[in-house]
């Protein structure tokens, strides 16, 4: 068992964070209110120090001065009230658009994946495309529901607070000023070792949820093979030093935290030393100064809050980044752009062609899995595909469903090549029974509806009835309405593939595929599923594949495969007379001399 490596992190920037920007079009309307709300929180916020001065200044002391506190207080009680509204809807709107464009991120790259084809999931783990979709999109949501309007409102602060800071004192606010920009150089620089190692922290995350997803998928073969130690080791491993890299950047970060800190409170107290010395001096009053301190503070809080909303940024932008290189991959298998529609049909069941098909797997260029594959198939037949493990079987089911697309050569269904179609024309003519069943976390009825989403439940029970899977799913707890549990635990192989049978039969194509479909089943259920199946056979097309000889005898061609090529075609007896592969195979299972 492998895992996918993370790619090292590349040298990206909080540019990265604009490959959001198709998300949060949609919604000007919110960031418009979102805005509003902020600056009129600023604005509040701004007022407080000002509000202060004037009652220091004129409040205390002389006539008039109860008049004066009294005003003071209540344009103070005004401040408030207009700062917890404005600083509500805020909240509000930033919140509701953090959770709102992270649902539609979710959306949009889960649409994207599943649209991928299986070439993608050869290179990439579903552990690591869910870790994606969760721990990345959270931090995204994190910095639009929270971060971004933290660190505009800090920004509001920042500049208004340094405008009115200049407005009392020119002299202490150009000082102040100097000694922060040269604070802010060494902040920066370490903030990019803060951006690398939350990209490399995101990536150990990822590895080590790819790697819990697949042993959690295998625990029958985990337990039966005794590495239940073993794979919590490896995964114990991979959680340290996903741990580590995390401590790293937790480290980074704090130290950031502290030299922003220290720094920048460092020059703040020290020009305020200085405002002390005017104020005793006379050349300041009190309730200047009182201001400047107040805006000062105003001031070296928006810069921590800045510095905090900067490592969310960071951080969001190796997640940014992780997520628009899965929406930036391109399915080799696409749709025309003017796709043909297949003709109207004449013919019970489809007409297929093979032309000189050559095809490798992507993963494997040097190993062709079929060489020069030509086959012609009228409407109504059945043609069984066999031939030893490794001949090509399989591969060829996977090219009429155009999961791949061949190097040479085209596939023809009913005339029309099949990269021609759409690929929802395409499958949809196609109903296939594979070799590995899958059941969904779902109750039998729907289990057997994906064959056709529309379907009745009446017409459900007659496809499991055809698929002599009606007896068995009557005797569940629930009957039909029966939870089949993750990959459908609570069923046995022969009944799992019952249903994935029923679900075929219930999507009623010209075309069926039959891969292996009554593998898993005992004498008793292979003979029902046998008989069901024969029955659905007419009308339609249909490609057997099989290992069992037995089941294909009454096939109306045999084809016999091997190393990716056409050997030998025929029905069974002229096969077996030909004294070729499938009379070798027939003499296996038979006992034939």
């Amino acid at each position: 068992m492998t895992t996918t490596t993370a790619a090292e992190p590349k040298k990206s920037s909080l540019k990265t964070l604009a490959g959001l920007f198709p998300f949060l079009a949609p919604y000007k309307t919110q960031f418009v209110l979102a805005g509003l709300a902020l600056l009129v929180a600023a604005g509040a916020t701004l007022a407080v120090p000002y509000a202060f001065r004037q009652m220091i200044d004129l409040g205390f002391g002389g006539a008039g001065s109860s008049v004066h506190i009294n005003n003071s207080f209540l344009a103070l009680f005004g401040v408030s009230c207009v700062l917890a509204l404005s600083s509500a809807a805020r909240f509000y709107t930033v919140s509701w658009l953090g959770e709102r464009v992270t649902a539609d991120i979710r959306n949009g790259v889960y649409a994207h994946v599943v649209e991928q084809s299986p070439q993608f999931f050869e290179t990439t783990q579903s552990g690591e495309v869910l870790s994606r979709l969760t721990t990345d999109t959270t931090l995204i949501q994190t910095v639009v529901g929270t971060s971004i309007s933290m660190g505009l409102r800090n920004t509001l602060l920042f500049i208004g607070g340094m405008g009115m800071m200049f407005f009392t004192s020119v002299k202490l606010s150009a000082l102040i000023l100097v000694l922060l920009m040269a604070v802010v150089v060494p902040i920066v620089l370490f903030g990019r070792r803060v951006r690398k190692l939350s990209r490399a922290s995101q990536d150990t995350i990822a590895d080590s949820s790819a790697m819990a997803g697949e042993i959690l998928n295998a625990m029958p073969t985990v337990q039966a093979f005794t590495h239940e130690i073993i794979e919590a080791s490896r995964f114990g491993k991979a959680v340290e030093l996903s741990f580590q890299t995390a401590k790293q950047r937790i480290q980074a970060r704090a130290l950031l935290t502290a030299i922003a800190i220290l720094l920048v409170f460092g020059a703040i107290v020290f020009v305020l030393w200085l405002g002390a010395q005017a104020v005793i001096q006379g050349t300041m009053s009190g309730g200047a100064l009182a201001q400047f301190v107040l805006y000062a503070a105003l001031v070296a809080g928006a810069i921590g809050a800045l510095s905090e909303v900067m490592g969310d940024a960071q951080r969001a932008a190796g997640a940014t980044e992780r997520l628009m290189e899965l929406l930036a991959v391109e399915s080799p298998i696409q749709s025309p752009a003017a796709p043909q529609a297949l003709p109207p049909r004449v013919a019970a069941g489809a007409a297929l062609t093979l032309r000189d098909v050559t095809f490798h797997y992507p993963s494997r260029p040097q190993s062709p899995a079929l060489t020069h594959l030509s086959l012609d198939i009228a409407p109504g037949q059945t043609v069984a595909i066999v031939g030893p493990s490794g001949a090509g079987k399989t591969t060829l089911f996977q090219l009429l469903l155009r999961f791949y697309d061949p190097q040479q050569g085209e596939l023809l269904l009913d005339g029309v090549e099949v990269k021609k179609l759409a690929l929802h024309t395409l499958r949809e003519a196609i109903g296939i029974v594979p070799q590995d069943t899958i059941i969904f976390s779902a109750n039998a009825i729907e289990n057997i509806r994906y064959g056709r989403a529309g379907a009745s439940d009446a017409e459900v029970i007659a496809a499991a009835k055809m698929a002599a899977a009606h007896e068995f799913i009557e005797r569940l707890p629930e009957g039909y309405q029966s939870f089949l549990g993750e990959r459908g635990v609570r069923l046995s192989g022969g009944q799992r593939q019952r249903i994935a049978i029923a679900r075929a039969l219930l999507k009623n194509p010209p075309l069926l595929l039959l891969d292996e479909a009554t593998s898993a089943l005992d004498a008793e259920s292979e003979r029902l599923v046998q008989s069901a199946l024969e029955a659905a056979m007419v009308g339609r097309t249909t490609l057997v594949i099989a290992h069992r000889l037995a089941t294909v005898q009454r096939a109306d061609r045999i084809v016999v495969m091997e190393h990716g090529q056409i050997v030998e075609t025929g029905t069974h007896a002229t096969l077996v007379a030909q004294g070729g592969l499938y009379a070798s195979l027939a003499a296996l299972q038979f006992g034939l001399d």
